[in-house]
């Protein structure tokens, strides 16, 4: 039986998640990266992205996290992000009409600093669009 850690998801708002997990897969600024039980300590920037709680060998559970930092300790992890969103609460044609809006946005020839803001919303309806994607993806498979 693998051994198991502490985890804990928190956005800006609330603790969205505490429990325990024998593997954690999370989305950073250098790639995906996974962790066990007695993990090195570390501190990791993350990207918008799925974080994955795999908490049994067929049970796992997904958070959508807008960015952030992962917290590693060797029996507990931390993920601290702006907005966390449970996988189940993902909304495809929400993320879609709202990837369309700042789209258009865009081409409206908008400031510098609004052409700033709307890029970095863009990337972020992207990253939400390709983990409602993965997510599909990965329950087609089971």
């Amino acid at each position: 039986m693998p051994l198991n850690f502490h985890v804990d998801i928190v956005s800006s708002e609330a603790e969205i998640f505490s429990g325990t997990a024998h593997l954690l897969v999370a989305p950073t600024v250098l790639g995906e990266m996974g962790v066990l039980a007695r993990h090195a300590p570390l501190l990791a920037r993350l990207k918008p992205g799925l974080v994955r709680v795999v908490r049994e060998p067929d049970y796992d559970e997904s958070f959508f996290v807008s960015g952030g930092f992962l917290e590693v300790h060797p029996r507990a992890v931390t993920v601290l992000a702006d907005t966390v969103l449970r996988g189940r609460e993902l909304d495809e044609s929400a993320a879609r009409a709202a990837k369309q809006r700042t789209e258009q946005a865009l081409k409206a020839a908008p400031s510098p600093a609004d052409y700033a803001r709307l890029k970095a919303e863009l990337e972020l309806e992207i990253a939400l669009l390709r983990s409602i994607n993965e997510l599909r993806t990965r329950h087609r498979l089971r």
